[in-house]
């Protein structure tokens, strides 16, 4: 087994003198990383920025759920969806850049008010009579000015950390944050579409959008305006100049970016092809409950996920779990009943989320100096674009060839996932033997050009 240290991002580095912990820092109430982190944030700043991502899972679920109830097509209801992913993809990415030069900020205020707006202007016109391609516009437009907060608030974290935090609690500290940050990822992606089943079956299809619009205009807003939100702009002043675009291309980012694009995918092929199962069963707005049921165990593992040995190396958790996630999505097409699959989401839903730590940690690790913020808004913007896809995808094979074709989808996803898994594990291996390194993830003399952390608490490749 290598035995090479994993590095962290270059922010944690704890050798430039700007990086210093401050007196602060070595107070009672900041002696543990949990507690140091918090002294910093304050104790709203979870809270405010776990609500403010919730509208981002709930948008294509729910334009998904209203288009189905309202146009009467799954299969425009899937295209509508996966429109939105299209938004993201063409937009996300930018607001990342946007972010990681101008601040997060002055983004975060103008792509809240614009896509809430547009939440609830999209429940107008699915109702409406404006044509289809006015409607897909629509769904386009709320992808566009979807709020990376996810992303945002990985930069934050992680940059208090490096700057604030005494170097004995940084390690720690990084590991149980990366752990905490996709489990709260991995929870609204499931607490999302559970909150839209409840509220679309219990009230109305219509209000998981506008109640998504509202909290937008609440929570993110509080979240651009909250004091941590100038942190990555004050750092970056005295930055060095930010890393080249093309170092966004290494072999084991974008090994990153497809294993977490096949998340996306799985998660927009299991809610489509459970909403096309339950249509079958004659309650569609249902599927959102159902499909809460992967969050228990998710949200536990991906919690957990901080206090693996530091011998299961990353990329063998990445395999390992989403491992699992096929395992269990190959009993979906069998499925005879709810009680199947209820199960099956329980089984899937133990490696769903150690899956999506795993790779956000190893893209916390490989993001190119100056473009941390960038590097995960392209992961939170993936999801999206895969949930997207799939959700397109699967609602035309559901609405052609039933819901048992449908329910065959998800494995395939978790399939891309696997493989993604077994390519970065080939990248890791040849950088950790041939010395070629990868930004963040080298051996353990990296070059001067991706500089890591040197420390031995960290999982090794």
């Amino acid at each position: 087994m290598n035995t090479t240290p994993e590095p962290q991002p270059e922010e944690l580095r704890p050798t430039q003198p700007h990086r210093t912990a401050s007196p602060r820092t070595a107070s009672p109430r900041a002696s543990e990383p949990g507690s140091a982190l918090v002294h910093h944030t304050g104790r709203l700043y979870f809270p405010v920025a776990f609500v403010a991502r919730l509208p981002f899972a709930m948008m294509v679920v729910g334009v998904l759920t209203l288009v189905v109830s309202a146009r009467g097509s799954l299969s425009f209801a899937g295209l509508s969806s996966a429109m939105v992913g299209l938004g993201t993809a063409c937009v996300g990415p930018l607001l990342g850049a946007a972010a990681d030069r101008y601040g997060q900020r002055v983004v975060l205020l103008v792509a809240g008010t614009a896509n809430g707006l547009m939440l609830a202007g999209f429940a107008w016109a699915v109702y409406s009579t404006l044509p289809d391609a006015a409607v897909l516009v629509a769904a386009f437009l709320i992808g566009t000015t979807a709020p990376q907060v996810g992303p945002m608030s990985r930069t934050r974290l992680v940059r208090i950390i490096s700057d604030r935090l005494a170097p004995n609690l940084r390690v720690r500290s990084f590991n149980s944050t990366m752990a905490y940050e996709s489990a709260a990822d991995e929870t609204v992606f499931v607490v999302g579409p559970f909150l839209v089943g409840i509220l679309a079956s219990g009230v109305a299809p219509w209000l998981p959008l506008v109640a998504a619009g509202a909290i937008t205009l609440v929570f993110v807003t509080a979240f651009a305006l909250h004091p941590t939100s100038t942190v990555q702009r004050t750092h970056d002043r005295d930055a060095a100049e930010a890393a080249p675009l093309r170092d966004l291309w290494h072999p084991g980012l974008v090994s990153v970016i497809v294993g977490i694009l096949g998340v996306g995918l799985f998660f927009g092929t299991m809610l489509t092809s459970l909403t096309a199962f339950m249509n079958d069963q004659g309650d569609p707005e249902r599927a959102g409950l159902v499909y809460g049921v992967m969050g228990v165990g998710s949200a536990a593992l991906a919690l957990a996920v901080a206090l693996f040995p530091v011998g299961f190396t990353l990329r063998a958790r990445w395999l390992t779990f989403a491992g699992v996630v096929l395992a269990g999505t190959l009993t979906l097409p069998f499925a005879g009943s709810v009680l199947h699959l209820v199960v099956a989401l329980a089984v899937i839903g133990i490696g769903v989320g150690p899956t999506l730590v795993t790779q956000y940690s190893i893209g916390s690790t490989l993001s190119p100096r100056g473009r941390s913020t960038t590097v995960m808004t392209i992961l939170g913007s993936a999801v999206i674009v895969g949930q997207s896809i799939g959700s397109a995808v699967t609602g035309e094979v559901g609405e052609r060839f039933g819901a048992s074709a449908a329910l065959a989808l998800p494995s395939i996803a978790a399939s891309i996932v696997v493989l993604a898994g077994v390519a970065y594990w080939f990248v890791a291996h040849r950088t950790l033997t041939d010395g070629d390194s990868l930004v963040g993830d080298g051996p353990s003399e990296p070059s001067p050009a991706t500089p890591v952390l040197e420390t031995s608490g960290a999982p090794s490749a």
